[in-house]
């Protein structure tokens, strides 16, 4: 049973998907820090300045007893991160549609097989019939 088990995990189908899904990990990283620290400030300063998290409906406000502690939470519904993450799904597309443009154009161009010429039209085979009845 080990054997075989070690056989699996020695295929090369297993081994290429532990690399992708490695690769992938670090490459979420880099798009994710790139989105988080580098784009989106970028479009807080279009914005004025705004930080759409902070953006909100308040459905009830949080209750604050005489000694400043909150009783009761604030109930919002934070629609700015959802503002955010629209904007990161965009700038993450966008990024990775750049970064499979850039990798395709890296990859040969696979040359086309020239087509084996077909065999004989039909007109040339009964041509051909003809011809031998003929004879």
């Amino acid at each position: 049973m080990f054997k075989e088990f070690k056989n699996f995990i020695m295929t090369g189908n297993v081994l290429d998907l532990a690399v992708a899904v490695i690769l992938a990990g670090a490459v979420g990283l880099v798009v994710s820090g790139f989105v988080t620290d580098i784009m989106m400030p970028i479009v807080g300063h279009f914005t004025g300045g705004m930080d759409f998290a902070e953006l909100k409906y308040v459905l009830s406000p949080a209750v604050v007893d005489a000694e400043g502690t909150v009783t009761t939470a604030e109930n919002a519904v934070m629609y700015g991160k959802w503002i955010n993450a629209l904007i990161n799904l965009v700038i993450v597309g966008f990024v990775l549609f750049m970064i499979i443009k850039a990798y395709n154009k890296t990859k040969k161009p696979k040359e086309e097989v020239p087509a084996e010429p077909a065999g004989p039209t039909q007109e040339e085979l009964l041509a051909e019939i003809r011809d031998l009845l003929k004879k």
